[in-house]
């Protein structure tokens, strides 16, 4: 099979996802196709020269609904004969569609790939598509479906993290990514966005709150409590699946939690061939992927055992990475990955991650795989590990080697 190499990784900054953040007035297609303009310029890509684009997006409705894959080209400056994929792996999306790109690939189903994905969160609510395991009474009632929070808060219970672990993680977060910012780290992979007169409509993420302390953190009150226990008592569903515990412990709030944001991220992806085309250098191998199935009630654990089967499958060890992204949805999900390998917290979200800097959930994983190449590149390392917990009891994982 041939090889699938990375020749370009970039993403929009993330703006808040609300009316009043600054990429609200920005629709999902617009900022896609502005997205694919930055990749075609920086890499010099005219004519037909990619198999497709494939494009992940989580609510898959109204203006961010049909093939925004096909639309996004159809809207930018890319040949029109470049056809489009929309997929929806929900926080995965944006890790699938690289996947599945770089997998394309190695089977020989085309030489170049665009692949990433978008979200805008200002625009279109999380969860107005009506997912069935969310409003269908007879596939909740199978799932024991709870809301994400209530997951996490499950995971903070089942494995024993305290609400301090979880504050000093996000504070930890927050410091590293206005670090990061400081001193350019982002610099390679943002495109800023501007509006049509070329005026500058945001250039940096605008989530961050680099100010935020553990001592803040601990003032806010826990987002999932009263859902939990008061109505509409979704602990109670939950402890129907776990019965030995005693109750939930509700930790999490919009401090420890991922933002609500806008965004986009790509990244270029093609065969050694595609790059003596255009005369590119690729910058990594993608040396595996994964994707797994997990329990839907927790929902969350799924970077656990998806990196347990990556590993198994590429016959690596938790030793042979150097760095490793894990998408930052809840505080517990990243301190359980850290607890199940044994990994130092020195060599994870090394720039923040999605509590500083927010989620926006089809671009994500996209965003953390140019994130780790960018930082395995800066600090002169080899490999890395990329995964993302998703919504319904999934998970997804990608191992990058520099070339």
């Amino acid at each position: 099979m041939s090889e699938a190499f990375i020749y370009d990784a970039c993403r929009t900054p993330r703006g808040k996802g609300r009316a009043d953040g600054a990429l609200h007035e920005v629709s999902a297609v617009a900022l896609s196709a502005r997205l694919l303009n930055a990749v075609r310029e920086r890499n010099g890509l005219e004519g037909h020269a990619l198999e497709d684009v494939i494009w992940g997006n989580a609510t898959q409705v109204g203006e961010q609904g049909g093939c925004l894959a096909r639309s996004a080209v159809l809207l930018s400056d890319l040949d029109e004969r470049i056809p489009g994929l929309s997929i929806n792996r929900f926080c995965a999306s944006g890790m699938e569609a690289v996947n599945l790109a770089a997998n394309q690939v190695r089977g020989g189903a085309g030489h170049g790939y665009i692949a990433g994905g978008v979200e805008m969160m200002s625009r279109v609510a999380m969860g107005s598509d009506g997912a069935a395991i969310a409003v269908d009474p007879s596939l909740a009632m199978k799932t024991c479906f709870v809301p994400q929070g209530i997951s996490a808060d499950i995971i903070a219970t089942e494995y024993g993290f305290s609400r301090a672990e979880a504050d000093a993680l996000a504070a930890e977060s927050q410091r590293r990514a206005a670090q990061a910012w400081a001193e350019g780290r982002f610099a390679r992979a943002i495109v800023p966005v501007r509006d049509q007169n070329g005026l500058t409509i945001l250039a940096r993420d605008e989530y961050m709150r680099p100010e935020t302390t553990e001592e803040s953190l601990g003032a806010l009150k826990p987002a999932f409590k009263d859902m939990g226990e008061v109505m509409p008592g979704f602990d109670k569903v939950a402890m129907l699946k776990y019965p030995h515990l005693s109750h939930i412990e509700h930790i999490h709030h919009a401090g420890n939690s991922s933002g609500i944001v806008d965004g986009a991220a790509a990244v270029l992806v093609g065969d050694a061939a595609f790059g003596r085309a255009h005369g590119l250098k690729p910058r990594a191998r993608i040396r595996a992927t994964a994707k797994i199935g997990t329990d839907p009630t927790i929902m969350l654990t799924g970077p656990v055992p998806v990196t347990e089967k990556i590993l198994r499958d590429s016959g690596m060890a938790i030793g042979d990475i150097d760095l490793f992204e894990v998408n930052e949805a809840f505080a517990a999900v990243v301190l359980r990955f850290m607890q199940a390998f044994g990994v130092s917290p020195d060599v994870v979200n090394v720039n923040g991650g999605a509590i500083a800097m927010g989620h926006p959930l089809g671009a994500s994983g996209a965003i953390i795989i140019g994130t780790l190449l960018d930082e395995l590149e800066r600090r002169d390392l080899s490999t890395g590990l990329a995964t993302l917990c998703v919504a319904s009891g999934m998970g997804a994982a990608t191992i990058i080697e520099r070339v």
